[in-house]
C-alpha cells in the first residue's frame, strides 16, 4: 500500500511536468500536494514497517523528535496546499475571465512558498518547545509514531506552555484554513447556482469535485482521530483511527 501511494503520487508529478497541457496552476498545486503526500507517508510508514519486520518498537530520543518535526511540517503543508487549491478553484469558477491574470506564475509560486515557510516555522516551534521538556528514561509512546500530543503527555516537567501553544496554533493554523475553505466553497456554490444550463452547472462542479473529496477526506480523518481519542480517552483508539 505504501509503494502504491508513492508510485501513484510520482506518476502525478511526472505527468504534470512532462505534459505541457498540464502546466496550469491547478496541476502545479496538485504536483506539490503529491510531493508532500510522498514525504508525509514516508515520515511514518517505513519506520512502522521496520518495527513490524524486526519486532522492535524502539526509537531514539532524537529520532522521535525528528519524526515528530517532519510529521508536523508535512501535515501542516498539506493543510495549506489544500486551502491554496480551494482559492484556485474559487477564482476559476467565480472569476473565470480574470483567472489567468490573477493566478499567474508569480502568485502561484508565492502561495506555495508561503505555505512551506509557515509549515516549517510551525514544526520548528513545536519541536523546539518539546526539546525544553524533561522526560524519564525508557518511555513508551502509545502510538505507532511520535505524535506531538502523545509525546508531550509523557513529559515529567510542566507542559502548560506547550499545551497553550498547541491550542493557539490549532485555532490559527487549523481554523483559519477551514474558514477560508468554507467561505470559498460558499461563493463557488452561489456562482454555480446562478448558471442557467444544467451542462454548465455540471462542468463547473466537476472542476472542483476531486478537490472537495480530498478536503473532506483530509479534515474528516483528522477530526475522526481526535474525536475517537477524546471520547474513548484511549490512545489505542487514536492510533487505530490514525492508521485508517
Amino acid at each position: 500500500m505504501y509503494l502504491v501511494t508513492v508510485l501513484g503520487n510520482l506518476l502525478i508529478i511526472l505527468a504534470s511536468i512532462s505534459d505541457s497541457h498540464l502546466h496550469m496552476p491547478m496541476y502545479f498545486f496538485l504536483s506539490n500536494l503529491s510531493l508532500v503526500d510522498i514525504c508525509f507517508t514516508s515520515t511514518t510508514v517505513p519506520k512502522m514497517l521496520l518495527n513490524i519486520q524486526t519486532q522492535s518498537k524502539a526509537i531514539t530520543y532524537i529520532g522521535c523528535i525528528t519524526q515528530m518535526c517532519f510529521f508536523l511540517f508535512f501535515i501542516e503543508l498539506d493543510n495549506f496546499l489544500l486551502t491554496v487549491m480551494t482559492y484556485d478553484r474559487y477564482v476559476a469558477i467565480c472569476h473565470p475571465l480574470h483567472y489567468t491574470a490573477i493566478m499567474n506564475s508569480q502568485l502561484c509560486g508565492l502561495l506555495v512558498l508561503v505555505s512551506w515557510i509557515l509549515s516549517l516555522l510551525h514544526a520548528l516551534l513545536e519541536s523546539l518547545m518539546v526539546l525544553q521538556l524533561s522526560f524519564c528514561t525508557n518511555q513508551e509512546i502509545p502510538h505507532f509514531f511520535c505524535e506531538l500530543n502523545q509525546v508531550v503527555q509523557l513529559a515529567c516537567s510542566d507542559t502548560f506552555l506547550n499545551d497553550m501553544v498547541m491550542y493557539i496554533v490549532s485555532v490559527l493554523l487549523g481554523g483559519g484554513p477551514i474558514a477560508g475553505i468554507l467561505h470559498s466553497y460558499s461563493k463557488i456554490v452561489s456562482s454555480i447556482r446562478k448558471i442557467s444550463s444544467t451542462q454548465g452547472k455540471y462542468k463547473a462542479f466537476s472542476t472542483c469535485a476531486s478537490h472537495l473529496s480530498m478536503v473532506s477526506l483530509f479534515y474528516c480523518t483528522g477530526l475522526g482521530v481526535y474525536l475517537s481519542s477524546g471520547v474513548t480517552h484511549s490512545s489505542h483508539s487514536s492510533a487505530t483511527a490514525s492508521v485508517m
